[in-house]
């Protein structure tokens, strides 16, 4: 949860960080153009034409706008094929190269208006210009260019991108040291209740089998040798047993869902495992095992829980029939011969809650959830010849 916060924050900063830099960088372009473009222009309104054609640069030294421009030059239309430099400041190696002169004077010339461009001074510092004309007449006689160093205004743009980045990074982690302080409080009542959890089950394994060992223990001093026992007391010893496996899965599968425990998947022998469940039954007169040798990665206690309820329900729901049960190398089936499951039922019966026709407790929801811990997945259909056929399906064992 601290790091989903973190990461969250610094997405939105780095977008606004983003959307801050175009901004400033588009608005520090436009001023300093707006500034360039406004000083040539208002320079170029100040400068005239006297009434025997020539330029009348009087006005110049005196104005506020030419003392404080940083490059300013006045070139003027002459016979040869380049404009004439008539001033200059601060010196004419300040100024573009020849051929962009005339290339800034061709733009003046063809488009009548004040133009901007960027291009390098003589010394190789690139400069922004502003081009403005001052007419003749009908003619564009002169041209007034002042230029501007955008290196300030670039340093400063650096400088914002930099103190930018530091706030985000200043941000992203005081969102982080919130994030972890409200994750703290917010996950430490959860993880209290799962310790308190894991206690119970911890007393409730404890509770549950100190009983039933010396329930065990009674049965066999009461019995005396298991093989002179009496049916009842070998019934009792045997229900003590299926008990104590009961319990053991039980608080296993409470484990697993709190998230206390990992399922331990070891390989075993499918078949032995069900013939054994099956055996363990108050009355497995009436099922019938087919099974071939299979060998699985399962937890044992959690898959003879699922075995148990796949037979128990079609003993329960199956109308006193046979049951047959099938161990092959992926699947589990257990088959009644009764009634069988509608088929709008067939998948509802699965889950937890089921009300209705279609209830089975949570005998199936069981078998369902232990067939997906395997990776598996358990299923109800209409057998051949009538009657439910459920599958606890189980993925092949990898070869190692």
């Amino acid at each position: 949860m601290t790091l989903l916060f973190a990461a969250t924050t610094a997405l939105c900063l780095l977008v606004l960080a983003t959307i801050a830099v175009r901004t400033d960088s588009h608005s520090r372009s436009n001023d300093l153009d707006n500034a360039v473009s406004h000083r040539a222009d208002g320079l170029a309104r100040t400068l005239f034409y006297d009434a025997q054609g020539t330029l009348r640069l009087d006005s110049l030294p005196e104005d506020e706008l030419a003392r404080s421009a940083e490059m300013l030059a006045i070139l003027q239309a002459s016979p040869s094929a380049g404009p004439q430099i008539r001033s200059a400041y601060p010196s004419p190696a300040a100024l573009p190269a020849p051929g962009a002169l005339q290339k800034i004077w061709q733009e003046v010339q063809d488009d009548q208006e004040t133009v901007l461009v960027t291009t390098a001074a003589a010394d190789g510092s690139e400069y922004r210009w502003a081009a403005a004309p001052v007419w003749d007449q009908d003619s564009i006689g002169a041209t007034v260019l002042v230029g501007a160093d955008p290196a300030r205004s670039q340093a400063a743009h650096r400088r914002l991108i930099e103190w930018l980045a530091l706030g985000c990074a200043a941000l992203v982690l005081a969102a982080a040291a919130v994030g972890h302080l409200l994750s703290g409080r917010a996950m430490r009542p959860a993880l209290q209740g799962l310790e308190q959890q894991e206690q119970f089950l911890a007393e409730a394994a404890h509770e549950l089998r100190t009983p039933l060992a010396t329930l065990r223990l009674v049965v066999e001093h009461g019995s005396g040798a298991p093989e002179r026992a009496p049916a009842a007391l070998q019934e009792a010893a045997g229900l003590v047993d299926r008990l104590g496996r009961l319990v053991t899965g039980l608080l296993a599968r409470a484990r697993v869902e709190a998230g206390t425990q990992a399922a331990e998947l070891t390989p075993l022998r499918l078949d032995q495992l069900v013939r054994q469940t099956i055996r363990e039954l108050p009355d497995p007169a009436g099922v019938t095992v087919t099974s071939e040798p299979v060998i699985v990665d399962g937890d044992p206690e959690l898959l003879a829980q699922a075995v148990r309820n796949l037979v128990e329900n079609a003993l329960r729901h199956g109308g006193g029939t046979a049951v047959d049960v099938t161990v092959t190398a992926t699947r589990i089936e257990v088959r009644d011969h009764g009634p069988g499951v509608p088929p709008q039922d067939r998948t509802r019966i699965f889950g937890r809650r089921v009300t209705g026709a279609a209830s089975t407790g949570t005998g199936l929801a069981i078998v369902a959830w232990v067939a997906e811990l395997h990776g598996g997945t358990a299923r109800m259909s209409q057998a051949p010849g009538g009657g439910a056929l459920a599958q606890l399906l189980l993925p092949a064992r990898t070869s190692r």
